[in-house]
């Protein structure tokens, strides 16, 4: 099975059991840990590889953006490393057809599950780390970094500057931020809308955009920007 896993990813393994505990599912190995001696459930691989993604995806994004602002970063990062997103990646690999999993459990729904594969792309992660150290992780992951920077960038994929912002706000001041239309200008066909962002009575970021979602993005956004630049002094503003 090591083989077709090291096929699979790309990456010949020094010791092929990491790799194999990484497609172990902790309820494969509730009910049939006599089929699976000396590996373990893919959990704390997941747990290794979720902070690896979240370090080499920062790293790189700092590097890849040099005039990026920290909010900038923050939600290019969110984008990049959420649920739906490994999950794509992973489904790439087609990693969730060879999971092992219990008799129970083991449907194609069950096995297309997003946090399912997601977790698995993050433990086979963590066994490359463990296996061949930062630069073999790395190697693996930032083509996949790349592919989803492009597209977003294409604008096939969207950065939820709004999510972030929420996210934000509510963890550093425990308030959550509101919208309001400042002004709606131009042709029936070709409308601009103007949000503006506040937090409290506080404005944080206006925005512009065909349609009040685009707005209200790009007015998180430079919520985002203004918050990062006033993280030092503690303050809103």
């Amino acid at each position: 099975m090591a083989s077709r896993l090291e096929e699979l990813i790309g990456v010949t393994f020094n010791d092929s059991r990491l790799l194999q505990s990484a497609f172990v599912h902790r309820s494969y190995m509730h009910e049939r840990p006599e089929r699976i001696p000396g590996l373990t459930s893919n959990e704390r691989l997941e747990f290794l590889g979720d902070a690896v993604l979240n370090f080499l995806t920062a790293s790189w994004l700092f590097t890849r953006f040099p005039t990026y602002s920290e909010g900038e970063l923050t939600a290019l990062r969110a984008a990049l490393v959420k649920t739906s997103t490994l999950a794509g990646f992973a489904r790439s690999l087609d990693l969730g057809s060879h999971v092992r999993i219990s008799r129970g459990e083991d449907t194609p729904a069950a096995r297309s599950r997003l946090p399912l594969l997601a977790d698995l792309f993050e433990a086979v992660l963590g066994a490359i780390y463990l296996d061949q150290g930062l630069d073999a992780a790395r190697a693996f992951v930032v083509p996949f970094l790349e592919g989803q920077i492009a597209a977003i960038q294409n604008g096939t994929v969207e950065v939820d500057y709004r999510t972030r912002l929420q996210e934000l706000t509510q963890a550093r001041y425990n308030q959550t931020p509101t919208y309001r239309t400042v002004s709606v200008a131009g042709p029936d066909h070709r409308r601009e809308f103007t949000l503006e962002v506040l937090l409290g009575d506080q404005p944080l970021g206006i925005g512009t955009g065909p349609s009040k979602q685009a707005a209200a993005q790009q007015a998180a956004r430079a919520a985002l920007d203004r918050l990062a630049a006033a993280a030092d002094s503690g303050s809103v503003t």
